[in-house]
């Protein structure tokens, strides 16, 4: 008998459970959906160091789709072909992924689908935050700073992904209740910092009286006020995210009365996908949605969550270490 066997059959006879083969570990399938933004990283970046974590008991097999629901198709379609026995999938389109889904499922494999919808119950696990209250929380806060009037502008991220649609729906169901304030436009700027200060720059400039902004991404926030101070007008109260440059730009401001709320996303779900995908695999109880309240900063505590030692690029609600996110983020 050789050492390894030697140790293996002693932790036995101890009741020791033994170290997993390599070949015994659970092969994970995770799908990058985007890498164009650093909250579609940082909630990849999350998923790894966890898996670095448990690495005596997984293994797995990354993909990448580029924002791309034909690519991401190709992809689960990839992990299937190579034996995988869970993915992980950050749904682009609510619908294109649901028959390789069910393909998956059919071959026993389980489905986690992190951070966005499907219209269809073909996986096994959803872990999220509630977006409609990200949107609620955004728009309540809007409404109150305003005394429930006022003419504001809405940035959403991409329509047709559950994240952005859902955000939007529970701040349109509370501006209703606000009948003397008009959405003057509420536009796609992908969550991305360039689009969102065009489409405001645009706005500001076709209408004199802009009271607020409601924006679902900390980056379109950011752009907001840029093309606010360039247009040489007064800041508006404006919704953001928890992205850390957002946060410093807010306290920057504060002593000139800007002020602000700031729902989150935490990119920590990407932490918690693996977590769940390992109870699935393990025959443990799994909640099929895993669907968290959205944390909320605001000015009440916005200087505890900035980190001013750490990138502009960071999203502050997370389970990495410092060490990790200067790795992850380098600027």
């Amino acid at each position: 008998m050789n050492l390894k066997n030697t140790m293996m059959a002693a932790a036995i006879a101890l009741g020791i459970a033994a170290p997993a083969a390599a070949a015994d570990k659970y092969k994970i399938g995770y799908d990058i959906y985007f890498g164009g933004n650093s909250w579609s990283v940082q909630l990849y970046k999350e998923f790894q160091a966890e898996a670095e974590k448990h690495s005596d008991e997984v293994e797995v097999s990354y993909t990448e789709s580029e924002l791309k629901a034909d690519k991401q198709v190709a992809n689960i379609e990839d992990l299937i072909t190579k034996g995988v026995d869970a993915i992980i999938i950050t749904p682009i389109s609510p619908t294109a992924v649901i028959p390789v889904l069910k393909k998956a499922q059919a071959k026993g494999v389980k489905v986690v689908l992190l951070a966005s919808k499907i219209k269809s119950q073909d996986y096994d696990a959803l872990v999220t935050v509630n977006d409609e209250d990200f949107g609620k929380a955004g728009a309540e806060w809007l409404a109150k700073k305003l005394n429930g009037k006022g003419k504001i502008i809405a940035l959403n991220g991409i329509s047709g992904i559950s994240a952005s649609d859902d955000r939007w729906a529970g701040a349109q169901e509370v501006f209703k209740a606000y009948p003397d304030i008009q959405v003057v436009s509420a536009v796609d700027a992908s969550w991305d910092y360039a689009q969102a200060k065009v489409a405001v720059s645009n706005l500001l400039a076709a209408n004199p009286e802009i009271d607020g902004v409601w924006s679902q991404g900390g980056g379109m926030t950011l752009g907001a006020i840029d093309a606010f101070d360039a247009a040489q007008r007064k800041l508006a109260p404006m919704t953001g995210e928890d992205n850390n440059g957002y946060l410093k730009r807010w306290v920057a401001l504060a002593d000139k009365g800007y002020t602000s709320v700031a729902p989150s996303k935490p990119t920590w779900l990407g932490s918690e996908s693996l977590l769940v995908a390992l109870k699935l695999l393990k025959g443990e109880a799994v909640e099929k949605e895993t669907i968290f309240p959205p944390p909320i900063i605001d000015d009440s505590n916005v200087a505890k969550s900035v980190r001013s030692d750490l990138s502009d690029s960071f999203w502050v609600n997370t389970r990495m270490t410092d060490d990790q996110v200067r790795a992850t983020f380098k600027d």
